[in-house]
Parts: structure tokens; C-alpha cells; sequence
């Protein structure tokens, strides 16, 4: 199995392919003829990029060769996103040092840890970027320069959900530095080239080409990542990569790898994500989101087919949050959403990550399907709350003998006083419960679970098994070949759609 790893400083974390992270159409670039010396190039650019070492204390194991443990837990829900991963790996330990080998640490006994990375300085007063996960716990930064100068850095802000962290550093002189340019003017196939700091060793430079764009790795909400073979290895994380008009497109993050070594496969978040989150740090000291108040869920062949969609596409609205700005502007649960402020939703990553960049007040137009036919609303965008806490599913018992219907290889039961009880459901719960689930039917596999309460099939709500019944008997008579549930999984909702057999 590939994995991913995330280039955490002097080191490697890996996660099973699932780690490390607005969009607009990509605009159509000149025709770049292929460098034949890009010397110059890397002369300019190099004093701008930086090694960034740092010190953190942790307590000893005591055991040889003990691997680091990291944690990446980046999927945090941002309100507006219903699938979210958490992903997280231990790293392989390495020293700062690859050809030397650190004493094995005294149990219990506080030690320090030191580590590399890279970073560039985007600012002539002494503003510097680079990876949140190259500083995270870090009790000392230090930032070393091309001509071995090295000075105390200061962390002005950091993004965890975007994995980027903004530093400081006092200076008497300008320092040089280097721009970001627009990541969304870039196409596939364009050259570009990194400056690093890999395996401990400063100030070198690779190139290669973008090999893709938009790519989602499954590190968290925002994902929109550019990939590129020019080479990335251990201690590239937090460093530029650069286009050949010696602008920033993006920071390389992670790399694919069975060994941890680059093999090719490398991600760099781009500057179009970059840019938001540096301007609001330097301007606020923290990140501003914005926020609509959706739960949101993918749109697979199966839901698009029960939709009447010649394809899927779009995000789907699983639920929409009292008192939130898209409950005032009239979003319902079911709506698919295609636009927003003036951009295309082609699928459900989109969403978010447009609305996070959209300024806090800001009256926007969202573009829904609505029992098939185009509606325009508008919404104003609120801010994210700063604390979302994910939602954890807890195990459900099954309830006492009682009448079951069956259907779509779910036992259903009404919701009685006792069953309300013995689910501990809400006084408000109103559906139809999932009572047990055949193991081998496509309920299970699409994740239909004991306790799950029904509240809608296809067009139709819900409060009794015959009502279900009766409502798959509709979409069979209308020559449906799958049916759409609204569901309430752990009190969050979601649509499933699963085939009539």
C-alpha cells in the first residue's frame, strides 16, 4: 500500500494515504519553453529560502530506536463539511543528523529533541512561512540563513487545518525574499523548482514539472494541493516551490513513498491557500472563516442517479444548522449545491474551502437544485466558530424482541416510548429506527448502522415502517433502480441511496 508522509522536519510521519492538507478555473498560461539552465534562477532565489531548526523537550523512553509519535489529526469539521477524516501516523524518528545515531533517551527523563526543516521569507522585514508541522510543539525556532547567519524566530500564527505557520524574525537590514504568485494560473505540465533543506542538508534545489492540480490527499477540509516529481525528501516540508518566473506557487508538504525517500510523488499546498491565511495572520493574529452552517455530504453515482442527475456532482445539504445564515437564507436539506459566489461546485471539497475564503459578511449567491429545478439564493456568510468539535459515534445495543419490518435489508421498527428509552433518543425524535442490518446487504456497506433513526424516503417523510414501505413502492412504480434515505446517524444527517432489488 502507497502511504503518505508528511515531511515533519528532520524527519518523516507517515499516515496511511489519507495525510499531510479558492478555487477558481484555471486561467490559460503561455507556452513555456523548456529551461535549458536554470543557475540564475536558483542564484536569485536562494537567500530567500531558509533552514529552520527547532528544539522541543519531550520525555525519554528509554528505548532504542523509538519511533516519534505525531499526531495529525487535520479533518476537523469546519461546519460546512458532513465527511470528515482524521488521519495520523508515527513518524520513523530520524535525528536531525542521517549519518549519525542519537544515545537511547533515559526513561522518564525529559530530553531534547531537535529537528529541520524549511522554510522562505515572503516579507523584507523579516516575515517568514513554512509548515505548521515543522514548529508544532516546538519550545525554540531558530531560522539559519543562505550565509550561515542564524537568528531566534518568533511564531506570529499558525493554521493547523491548513498546515501553515507564519514566523518572525528581528532584523536591522532588509532581507531578501520572494513573492507569492497566483497558484491557479498554473497548468499541468509547467516546470518548477524546489529549494530546500532536505536531510539536514541547506540550500538545495530540485526541479521537475506539475504533474497535477486540485489533488485531495484526505489531510483535512481545504484540500486542493498541487503535485509535482521534482524531487521532495525529508526536510523539504515548509520550502517553496517555485514557478519559472520566480514566484511562490506553492509549499511543499508531503510525498508519496513505500520508503520515505521521494520516488516522484510530492504535494505542495498552493499559494492561493497560502495567501488568505498569511494576510489574516499578519492582519488579525488568527484565521477568519467563513461559514454558512451546512452539513454536507458527497454526491455518488448512486445518490446523482436517484436525483435524476445525468452525473454526480455538486454537494449535497445533509443538514442545516438552526439559527445559521443558510437556515435565513432558505437552504433546505436536500438541496445540491452547484455555485457559490460566482464558482462552480463540481464536487464536495469544493464547498468549504470556497466558503472559508469568502469574506465574513459577505451577501453571496449560492446556486441549489431543488426537486430539479435551479433556484438562486442569497446568503450571507457568517465566521466559522473557533471551536468545532467532531462528533464520535458511540455503540448502540440492540432493542428487546418486538415487531420488525424488512426492507432494503434493514429491520425497522416504530418509535415507541420503550424503543425511545432504550436508544435514548430525544423527546423530537421522529422516523422510522434501523433496528439491525443484514451484514451482507448494501445497507451495511453503505454504513447503515443500529440506531440509525429514517426520517425520508425518496420524497417522502416518515414515521412508520409501512410508510416505508409504501414510499419504496413509489420510486419502484416510477422506475427508480435505487431509492434516496435521509437518515440520522448519531444525530448528525446524511443521505444514502441504495438499490431496489
Amino acid at each position: 500500500m502507497r502511504r503518505v508522509r508528511i515531511l515533519l522536519q528532520g524527519w518523516i510521519r507517515p499516515a496511511v494515504f489519507a495525510f499531510l492538507l479558492a478555487s477558481a478555473s484555471a486561467a490559460p498560461a503561455e507556452a513555456r519553453i523548456i529551461p535549458q539552465n536554470l543557475a540564475d534562477l536558483a542564484a536569485t532565489l536562494s537567500p530567500a529560502v531558509v533552514n529552520i531548526s527547532t528544539t522541543q523537550t519531550v520525555t525519554g523512553t528509554g528505548e532504542e530506536g523509538a519511533d516519534e509519535q505525531g499526531d495529525g489529526d487535520n479533518g476537523q469539521d469546519n461546519g460546512d463539511q458532513g465527511d470528515d477524516d482524521d488521519s495520523g501516523g508515527d513518524g520513523d524518528g530520524d535525528s536531525p543528523n542521517p549519518f549519525g545515531q542519537e544515545a537511547p533517551a533515559i526513561p522518564g527523563q525529559p530530553e531534547k529533541v531537535q529537528s529541520l526543516g524549511s522554510g522562505f521569507v515572503v516579507d523584507p522585514s523579516g516575515i517568514i512561512l513554512t509548515n505548521n508541522h515543522v514548529i508544532d510543539g516546538a519550545d525554540k525556532i531558530d531560522v539559519t540563513f543562505s550565509d550561515g547567519t542564524t537568528l531566534p524566530a518568533k511564531l506570529k500564527g499558525r493554521d493547523d487545518k491548513t498546515d501553515i505557520a507564519v514566523l518572525q524574525v528581528e532584523t536591522k537590514l532588509p532581507l531578501a525574499y520572494v513573492k507569492l504568485g497566483d497558484s491557479r494560473k498554473i497548468r499541468v505540465g509547467e516546470w518548477v523548482m524546489a529549494i530546500g533543506n532536505p536531510f539536514g542538508l541547506g540550500g538545495t534545489v530540485t526541479a521537475g514539472i506539475v504533474s497535477a492540480l486540485n489533488r485531495d490527499i484526505h489531510a483535512g477540509n481545504y484540500d486542493d494541493f498541487i503535485q509535482t516529481d521534482a524531487a521532495i525528501n525529508r526536510g523539504n516540508s515548509g520550502g517553496p516551490l517555485f514557478a519559472l518566473n520566480g514566484e511562490v506557487i506553492g509549499m511543499n508538504t508531503a510525498i508519496i513513498s513505500p520508503s520515505g525517500e521521494s520516488v516522484g510523488i510530492g504535494f505542495a499546498t498552493p499559494s492561493s491557500t497560502i495567501a488568505p491565511v498569511l494576510a489574516q495572520i499578519l492582519k488579525y493574529g488568527e484565521i477568519r472563516r467563513g461559514w454558512i452552517g451546512v452539513r454536507i455530504q458527497s454526491v455518488t453515482p448512486e445518490i446523482a442517479s436517484t436525483l435524476g442527475l445525468p452525473e454526480a456532482h455538486g454537494a449535497l445539504i445533509a443538514g442545516v444548522m438552526p439559527g445559521g445564515p443558510a437556515e435565513a437564507a432558505g437552504i433546505e436539506t436536500g438541496d445540491l449545491v452547484v455555485g457559490f459566489d460566482g464558482q462552480k461546485i463540481r464536487e464536495m471539497r469544493d464547498l468549504p474551502r470556497i466558503v472559508a475564503e469568502t469574506d465574513i459578511g459577505k451577501n453571496a449567491t449560492i446556486e441549489v437544485l431543488r426537486a430539479g429545478k435551479e433556484k438562486s439564493l442569497t446568503v450571507t456568510v457568517g465566521r466559522l466558530p473557533d471551536s468545532d468539535k467532531a462528533e464520535t459515534d458511540t455503540p448502540v445495543k440492540k432493542p428487546p424482541e418486538m415487531e420488525k419490518t424488512q426492507a432494503l435489508g434493514l429491520d425497522l421498527v416504530a418509535i415507541t416510548p420503550d424503543i425511545r428509552e432504550h436508544f435514548k433518543l430525544g423527546a423530537d425524535a421522529k422516523g422510522v429506527l434501523v433496528a439491525d442490518v443484514e451484514p451482507s446487504s448494501d445497507a451495511a456497506d453503505k454504513g447503515i448502522r443500529p440506531g440509525d433513526i429514517i426520517i425520508r424516503v425518496g420524497q417522502s417523510d416518515v414515521q412508520t415502517p409501512k410508510q416505508v414501505l409504501a414510499a419504496i413502492a413509489v420510486e419502484k412504480k416510477a422506475g427508480r433502480t435505487s431509492v434516496l434515505l435521509r437518515l440520522l446517524s448519531g444525530g448528525a444527517p446524511r443521505f444514502v441511496a441504495l438499490p431496489l432489488k
